[in-house]
């Protein structure tokens, strides 16, 4: 057994800071210590107990850096990490125009390799130990993910995109080769090491009802695998879903007269909901995951955290790369504290760090063994320098407690905040 044993400033949680006193859910040491036992945290609590009790643990001093287990993104796109930040034009344009010329390019398994080692690399530069990525409607897209983040010993979750009609024919399968190509990417990847399958229609416009009830039928076949999708990004989306699905209630209900509906469900965006949809994803204890860099980089609307955090939902963070403009999910706390501002709530630093690591964790069912930095978790861990830059340092220096001291790295933070890495115990080196 190897122990290693990390000292600095230390962050987690004990409760959901959204619904509850943030003050009471925060467990927060500034001469804290958290022990390595091989791949999981063995213990967390003051850095001087813990060394008098593990002599013979190696040991890394971070001096003033806040050790927090590390990011959690619930949403992204990896064929989208080349167009990052591509200029202008709303939802539908954009995929019309970036996103799916570039992933035609995932046809060649070569270039789905080098992008797939260059996104989980960037992730873990930014601090982020975990991806839920959407891949291509390539097969080789999915391997190219999976082997990349296996060989980073990474958590993932990621899927096939699947669509059968508007999008560019080369891009379409059909409901039949949705449901084959996904049931064996399913069983050859879903619980391989760290690796989680996500059955993943894009969304409904790019969906006939035929592929949304084949694999809806293949989630009931493996009801223990995660299913991902978009929901409610922007009015004119939800339009053209009212136009396509004259039947359906809602937009939610596009998915679930199809079996796509369910507690393993992750709904991103979630921007526009009506209240039977808010009502439908208590119910079933379905994630809605807030993107919100992509939603103002689209001018796609004000998620609304705090309400349906009352009304009981289940809420992810995510940068949604490249719809979102950063890899960072420092800037997207920040993005998610402004966009709170404009609705008229104000979110704590606790609150933020929280949504970009418990509460992503929990949207995707791995309470406890990810984005904790409690006893038992993987030992995923990220290391930040809260005076990492000049103006961040003189801020810094003004500082008169550890939330005044976060909060202008969390504002203003990006890789240069990364001091240090884990991945299940080991030390990240690029």
């Amino acid at each position: 057994m190897t122990q290693h044993l990390l000292l600095g400033q230390t962050l987690g949680f004990s409760g959901n800071p959204l619904t509850h006193d943030w003050a009471d859910m925060v467990a927060f040491d500034s001469a804290g210590g958290v022990l390595i036992e091989d791949d999981r945290i063995a213990a967390v609590g003051n850095g001087a107990t813990l060394a008098k009790a593990h002599p013979d643990a190696q040991v890394t001093n971070y001096g003033d850096h806040l050790i927090s287990a590390g990011f959690v993104d619930a949403h992204m796109h990896y064929p989208q990490t080349g167009m990052i930040a591509s200029w202008g034009k709303q939802l539908i344009d954009w995929l019309n125009s970036y996103t799916f010329p570039e992933e035609t390019r995932f046809a060649d398994a070569a270039y789905a390799d080098d992008v797939a080692a260059r996104t989980l690399d960037l992730a873990l530069s930014h601090g982020t130990t975990t991806l839920t990525s959407f891949c291509t409607s390539h097969p080789q897209s999915v391997d190219a993910f999976f082997a990349a983040a296996a060989t980073r010993n990474m958590a993932v979750v990621a899927g096939k995109t699947c669509m059968d009609r508007n999008a560019p024919a080369n891009l379409c399968d059909t409901a039949q080769t949705a449901y084959d190509d996904s049931k064996r990417l399913l069983q050859a990847w879903h619980g391989q090491g760290r690796a989680e399958y996500a059955i993943t229609p894009r969304f409904s416009p790019t969906s006939t009802p035929a592929q949304l009830e084949a694999l809806g039928a293949l989630w009931a076949e493996y009801p223990d695998v995660l299913m991902q999708t978009h929901l409610s990004e922007q009015h004119p989306e939800i339009a053209w879903v009212a136009e396509l699905y004259p039947d359906a209630r809602d937009y939610l209900d596009t998915y679930e007269m199809f079996g796509l509906l369910g507690e393993r469900g992750l709904y991103g965006h979630a921007i526009h909901l009506q209240q039977r949809e808010i009502d439908r994803l208590r119910e079933v204890g379905g994630a809605v995951v807030h993107c919100p860099t992509s939603n103002t980089f689209i001018g796609s609307g004000l998620f609304d955290l705090m309400g349906l955090a009352a009304a009981g939902l289940r809420i992810g963070l995510a940068t949604d790369t490249g719809g979102g403009s950063s890899f960072s999910m420092l800037r997207t706390m920040a993005a998610a504290y402004e966009i709170g501002q404009l609705r008229g709530t104000v979110l704590h630093p606790a609150q933020l760090m929280w949504l970009a690591t418990e509460a992503s964790a929990a949207a995707l069912h791995q309470s406890g063994q990810i984005g904790s930095l409690r006893p038992g978790a993987m030992a995923d861990i990220a290391v930040l320098d809260l005076a990492s830059t000049p103006v961040i340092a003189q801020r810094h220096a003004r500082a008169t407690g550890i939330w005044d001291a976060l909060f202008p790295t969390i504002m203003m933070g990006d890789d240069r905040a990364i001091a240090d890495v884990w991945i299940a115990g080991s030390r990240w080196t690029h």
